[in-house]
This record gives C-alpha cells, structure tokens and sequence, in this order.
C-alpha cells in the first residue's frame, strides 16, 4: 500500500496492514510505529492496523519542535466512526485528546500515558518531573538518562543506530506531556469504553493510571514484564484482543 500523509500535521506518515475492523496505533517517545507496534503485526489476519509514524520519527525527516497537540488533532482527523484507538506513552497522551475530538469512537486504550498533569501533587510525578528538568542534551546520554527513569531496559550501544538517534533528538525535542489538558469530565461522559494498561513498575506511571481509572470510568489490566514497553510485554496482545472483542 502506498504511504498516506496526514494534511493535517506534515511530515505524519502512516501504515495501513490487515483486514477487519480499524486499530488505530499510536506510538510513543524514542521508539517510531513500527518499532513500537511490531509484536502485534500477527493481529492483521483479524484487524485493520493504521500506524502512523510521528512527526520527527523516521520515516519521516527531523522536526524542530514536537507538539501532542497539534498531533492529537491529526489522529482525531485520521479516525474513522469504529475505530478502536490505542495510544502508547506519549501516544497515550496525544490519544486521549484526540479521543475526546472523535466521532463515534469504538474504544480507547492507553499504556502508561505520561499525563502526568492529572496526578500533580503525587510525590512520585513530582519527582520524576524534577529530574526530567535535569536531562543531557545529547541523544545518547539523553537516553542513558531518560530510559531507566520510565521503566526500560534497551541496552545502548555506541554509537546509536540512526533510527534511535532520531527517535531520540524527536522525543528531545517534544513538549512535555505534563502540560496537557486532559479533558477527563469530556471523556467520562463519552459512551466508548476505555481501557488503561500498566506493567506494574514504576509508581509513576500507576499514579496517573489510578486517576485515569477512577475518573474516566476505565478498566483497567496490568501487563507486567517489559517494564515501559508495554506493547512487547508477554500477554499484552492477548489483553488488547480480549477488550476489543468485548466492546
């Protein structure tokens, strides 16, 4: 299939594989579409999966300035009436706009959404937030940095692959997800069912899942394992499935 690009948000390429009902993907921070959703490839003997790279990920050339914003209305426009949606990391962040933007909806997934804004005051956000301020400039040493913190174990060689290098100078360069308004009273009402999955690692990320649960309705799955990289955790693809069909 031909590339598609989202008029939208230059720069914003997507893949589409597979049969059946739409699974829209959103990738997060560091890792592009394909890195990221590639344990769950199997899934298009039963799916449509749309996986849009974003802005500053390759394929796509480097950006200057990444913004959830601006993304989350590009994914809104992507979205097709029963789709399901399912947002990692910062993906998580830019799909809960872009949920609360979309029209008939099937369902929403998020991974460890870095929305940190909804659980301020929570000792762990803080703190994570105030080393966030402290992070190298330099995408290696940035990773080096900013990996362990969320929870992953890539080992890091020297120097990096190229895709990572750009994967980190886009994560570098991106708004931090902290700022997001989550418009959670908007997406409590919304009659799409919600899901929120964590790996049951790092009290950061459950903060904000517990606040996400409570607030939105959600159910909730823990998928542990792979740390931060939910998507290629041992079941995960089971637990998604499992709420897709059910909804």
């Amino acid at each position: 299939m031909q590339p598609v690009y989202l008029a939208l948000v230059p720069d914003f390429h997507v893949e589409t594989i597979g049969s059946g009902p739409r699974v829209v993907l959103v990738h997060g921070s560091v890792g592009n579409g394909s890195t990221t959703w590639d344990s769950l490839r199997p899934l298009a003997d039963r799916y449509t999966l749309v996986i849009p790279d974003r802005p500053g990920y390759p394929p796509n050339p480097p950006v200057d300035r990444g913004d959830f914003e601006p993304q989350a209305e590009a994914i809104a426009e992507l979205l097709q009436p029963g789709d399901h949606l399912v947002g990692h990391s910062y993906g998580g962040v830019i799909s809960l706009l872009a949920a609360a933007q979309a029209d008939g909806l099937r369902s929403l997934t998020v991974n460890e959404p870095p929305a940190f804004g909804v659980a301020r005051g929570n000792p762990a956000v803080e703190e994570f937030l105030a080393k966030m301020r402290d992070a190298p400039g330099e995408p290696r040493d940035y990773l080096a940095y900013f990996l362990p913190l969320v929870g992953s174990s890539l080992k890091l060689s020297d120097p990096l692959p190229a895709p990572l290098e750009a994967g980190a100078r886009a994560a570098m360069v991106e708004r931090s997800p902290h700022e997001a308004q989550i418009p959670l009273d908007e997406l409590a009402v919304a009659q799409f069912p919600k899901l929120v999955v964590t790996g049951g690692h790092n009290p950061v990320f459950d903060a904000v899942a517990d606040v996400l649960e409570q607030r939105l309705g959600a159910q909730r799955a823990v998928v542990p394992g792979a740390g931060h990289s939910i998507p290629r955790a041992p079941g995960y693809g089971e637990t998604l499935v499992r709420f897709l069909e059910s909804v």
